[in-house]
């Protein structure tokens, strides 16, 4: 999964839709992915409603017995992350 680089918060529920897409069951007995790369190397502005969307998805994936783990996290995301407490998505990048 890829976030686009721009952000807000009307972004939110189709991107927990999208991941949501990605974990459900195939219908034919397969089974949903337990990680989710979530590339976030595009993000143009690492502002608080990136931080909302990732603990969204964090949520959404974690509903389903999966979790997302971070791709391309530059230090300012990292940093906000942490300093919102959220580590466990700072530590996923």
């Amino acid at each position: 999964m890829r976030l686009p680089g721009r952000i807000t918060p009307a972004d939110v529920p189709r991107l927990c839709e999208e991941l949501s897409a990605l974990l459900r069951d195939d219908g034919r007995g397969g089974r949903s992915p337990t990680e989710v790369l979530c590339d976030v190397g595009g993000l143009v502005h690492v502002n608080l409603s990136a931080v909302d969307v990732l603990a969204r998805l964090h949520l959404t994936a974690r509903r389903r017995g999966s979790w997302v783990r971070l791709r391309n996290a530059g230090p300012e995301l990292i940093a906000l992350l942490e300093l919102v407490g959220l580590p466990e998505l700072a530590d996923a990048a």
